[in-house]
């Protein structure tokens, strides 16, 4: 049955409702059919609206005795997840006559037959496969765990990420549909050739998501990746797996190719390469996230159904347990919508809230670079100057006269990260900038400075240090004073974890093996630090945009110079100072993600549209990555 043939059936079944229902609900269940037709057909789309239409006129008649206005009903179980018809009845105050009755009647049966009748045709072509697709965490996901959340690199000690990933049924048939776009979608061909046919192997064990069958795996063709099995199935947990979309470049030894994730949006990049023996071991196996190919394009959707999509995609992931945190679309500062899923404490059963405080990670490096840039903005400081102009002492003489301001708000000074072995045995110990001076100091480059982009939070923490340097103030001090309390931030900080932080939730992990969520509380420092570490709302996340965009925090000028990206990042992006600035496809949009066990984070700002998405959850990555990237590519471009 052609398209507009169901959706015209459908516009003439909602005319037949009450005029008081057609006024309040009628263009959001239109909305709602346009979204969910594809995912789910039209057979019980349109049963679910004839059990309204009778609703309407046959019972509102007994309803009215005891009922006024609008009641929210709960939905029957064997209706479609987000649907609308059942969650609201309008009843006047007057009763129905009995003519008017039995007018709505007869015409629910007449339309019933008509619909039946097309509805047939339409139930007998081949029914659709849906995948959606996420971002992991283990060897192999190094390359591309970083995008919007940078940071999540340095907090795990390797790179989180833009956002992999993957869910869904497959019915019998042989087309696709992913995120809504169905068509003929025939499965790549792989070509017959020894690295091909050990990543085909290595796909099927991964998406089985069997330790037993992956470890057998790894074990007998990947050897060097078998003790990391753990990070493997970490991987495989946050992503879903994935689904070949494309084959690229193919040889004797090199195989690369297109997959998509199986529970979000995002595509990756694949090498694999194997030795030219009999026995073909794997020797590399890499995945670098990159933006979605031309070839598989997503149609954008109006402004409600893309809300209304994404009010049905948390409801799925909150019923599968893979996201509790904070949602909020804004469009030029007004809110469009906002929502708080999932419990803040597990055990107290607690439920998160808008003004739920969540650790925010690696988010943080967007208001240090807010200060360093105020202080420059006052001629305190220069970017292009050496870090050992402010920083007199520094116990690494030839980092300090090397390394500029601009170097380390860009990630390109070679300073390091100070995740690891030495982290973890000083954890509670690191309680004052300076302790990580101290621990870290002297340590010389990595590289040569401004040669090549690697994510750093020593160096973001360095820029904390300067900060209290050049103002005499303490880091925490600063940042209340000069940006959380300018932009009426209320509820963001970074006081330590044995204080009493009202409304700050608890972060729950699956990292490090396990099949339950687990506090994350081990693993937490003592004190945020301005690499990250601190606590924030969604609300204030958003409060925070707006200082940014009303030039409350800086002027013009400094604004544009804090957004604009500056170096190349391996995904893509251009990192400006403590902001990413991506473009995908002609849509640009800046901001920053965080994450570490037990919490994620992102906040995207699109300067065209208007459009500011914010998402926080208290849950392992990519929880909050996944909800930003799902509407972000549905809303509108402008």
């Amino acid at each position: 049955m052609p398209r507009s043939l169901p959706r015209f059936l459908y516009r003439c079944l909602l005319r037949l409702h009450p005029p008081s229902f057609q006024r309040q609900f009628a263009q959001q269940m239109l909305c709602i059919f346009d979204e969910a037709a594809a995912r789910e057909g039209v057979v019980r789309l349109f049963a679910d609206g004839l059990a309204s239409l009778a609703r309407q006129w046959l019972v509102r008649w007994a309803l009215q005795k005891f009922l006024l206005g609008e009641i929210a009903l709960a939905r029957s179980p064997g209706l479609i997840p987000g649907l609308f018809a059942w969650e609201h009845i309008a009843v006047p105050e007057t009763p129905l006559p009995a003519s008017r009755i039995m007018q709505g009647s007869l015409i629910s049966l007449l339309f019933l037959a008509a619909v039946s009748v097309a509805a047939s045709h339409a139930g007998n072509t081949t029914p659709l496969r849906r995948f959606s697709v996420a971002t992991g965490n283990s060897a192999h996901s190094q390359a591309f765990a970083g995008s919007r959340s940078q940071g999540f690199a340095s907090d795990l000690g390797v790179r989180a990420g833009e956002n992999l990933g993957a869910s869904g049924a497959t019915d019998n048939g042989g087309e696709e549909q992913i995120n809504g776009q169905s068509g003929l979608a025939a499965q790549p061909q792989i070509p017959d050739t020894p690295p091909a046919r050990q990543f085909s192997a290595w796909l099927d064990a991964f998406n089985s998501g069997d330790r037993a069958s992956l470890l057998r795996f790894l074990e007998k063709n990947y050897p060097s990746r078998a003790a990391n099995i753990d990070q493997e199935l970490n991987f495989r947990e946050m992503t879903g797996g994935f689904e070949l979309r494309k084959p690229e470049e193919s040889s004797s030894t090199r195989f690369t190719g297109i997959v998509q994730e199986r529970d979000s949006d995002q595509f990756a990049r694949f090498v694999i390469e194997v030795e030219p023996d009999e026995l073909h071991r794997i020797t590399r196996l890499d995945l670098q996230l990159i933006a979605r190919p031309p070839d598989f394009p997503m149609p954008r959707m109006n402004e409600g159904a893309a809300l209304a999509a994404l009010r049905a995609e948390l409801e799925k992931r909150v019923a599968a347990d893979r996201f509790a945190g904070a949602v909020l679309v804004a469009k030029k500062d007004k809110p469009l919508f906002s929502g708080a899923y999932g419990l803040a404490d597990r055990e107290k059963k607690i439920p998160n809230k808008l003004t739920t405080r969540f650790r925010i990670g690696s988010m943080n490096k967007m208001f240090t670079a807010v200060a360093v840039l105020q202080l420059a903005q006052a001629g305190k400081i220069k970017l292009t100057d050496p870090i050992g102009k402010y920083l007199t002492d520094y116990p690494n003489k030839d980092l300090a006269s090397k390394v500029t301001i601009h170097h380390l708000l860009t990630h390109t000074g070679g300073t390091g990260d100070f995740f690891g072995p030495e982290f973890d045995a000083h954890r509670l110990e690191l309680r004052t900038l300076q302790d990580y001076v101290k621990l870290y100091g002297k340590r010389g480059l990595a590289f040569e400075p401004g040669s090549r982009w690697e994510y750093s939070n020593y160096g973001f923490l360095l820029l904390g240090v300067v900060i209290e340097g050049v103002t005499g103030k303490n880091y925490y001090e600063y940042v209340q004073d000069y940006v959380y309390k300018p932009a009426g931030m209320t509820s963001t900080g970074s006081l330590s974890e044995d204080e009493v932080v009202p409304e700050r939730s608890i972060g729950y992990t699956k990292f490090g093996g396990g099949k339950t969520w687990r506090p994350n509380t081990d693993t937490l420092p003592y004190r945020g630090t301005s690499a990250g570490g601190g606590y924030s709302t969604v609300e204030d996340l958003l409060r925070f945009t707006n200082a940014l965009e009303n030039h409350t925090l800086l002027d013009a000028h400094y604004s544009k110079l804090l957004t604009s990206g500056k170096v190349d990042t391996p995904n893509g992006a251009k990192y400006a100072y403590g902001f990413m600035d991506r473009n995908v496809h002609g849509v640009r949009s800046f901001g920053h993600g965080g994450g570490a066990p037990g919490m994620n984070g992102d906040l995207e700002i699109y300067p065209e549209s208007g459009y500011v998405i914010a998402v926080l959850a208290n849950m392992d990555p990519p929880a909050a990555q996944r909800i930003a990237d799902f509407i972000a590519n549905r809303l509108p471009e402008k």
